[in-house]
């Protein structure tokens, strides 16, 4: 789980892909309102390369950045919020969410908290790192994560969610950097976003088998939301 939690299974990843776009539309139209070409809005520019890694139909694409920047005369009035607090035994995470009516959103976030503890602004987020989150794979045989890093300017990298990726973690500031000179260095980017890294990761093997199954149920509750875009989660592993 690490750094982000994912859902598992094939049901869970043929539904995921439906949501993947959902929430990538979401990403593209906050980023557009910087500005609708990517060249010039780096924020826009890796949540496109993004969506394009995932197959995303080009007219759904250019609809989005289209209405995000303003162009269709549609308003899009999407808040961030963070919620932040503990799935059962204590495993802290970090919930990022777009949603377009928050008083809608916060009552529906306390009910699925109601299995684990929905804490207030600030009592989990001091136990992670705001990061640059770089999912890659390697381009060539042979590519060197460890050296990558440092010649691209990682502050460090771990082994990736799915098989054969490898996590490139750099400063907030220095995402966009970091993932322009990944490619040098034998790497393709798969995707670039920011996020929260625990500090003190429970570890899994501290819990029994039923205790991680009722952590799994939760956190697939919290992610199957609509306005959920991202659960980076406190578990080591």
């Amino acid at each position: 789980m690490g750094a982000q939690w994912k859902a598992k299974g094939k049901a869970q990843a043929a539904d995921a892909r439906g949501k993947l776009f959902g929430r990538l539309v979401k990403d593209i139209m906050v980023a557009a309102r910087n500005g609708a070409d990517p060249a010039s809005n780096s924020r826009l520019r890796l949540v496109v390369e993004q969506a394009r890694k995932a197959s995303m139909p080009k007219d759904t694409l250019d609809r989005a950045i289209k209405k995000g920047a303003g162009l269709t005369g549609e308003a899009v009035n999407f808040e961030h919020v963070i919620y932040e607090g503990f799935a059962p035994h204590r495993v802290p995470l970090m919930v990022e969410c777009l949603t377009d009516n928050v008083n809608r959103t916060a009552p529906e976030m306390r009910v699925l908290f109601r299995k684990g503890q929905l804490g207030t602004s600030g009592s989990v987020a001091w136990d992670f790192d705001h990061v640059g989150m770089i999912e890659a794979e390697p381009a060539q045989a042979g590519a060197d994560p460890e050296l990558a890093a440092i010649e691209a300017g990682a502050q460090e990298f771990e082994p990736g969610e799915d098989e054969g990726t490898t996590l490139f973690l750099t400063d907030a500031t220095d995402l966009d950097l970091v993932s322009r000179a990944l490619p040098a260095h034998g790497f393709t980017v798969l995707s670039a976003k920011l996020g929260y890294k625990a500090r003190n990761p429970v570890d899994p093997a501290s819990l029994s088998a039923p205790e991680l199954q009722e952590v799994e149920a939760f956190l697939a509750a919290i992610d199957a939301h609509d306005d959920v875009q991202n659960v980076f989660v406190g578990l080591a592993g």
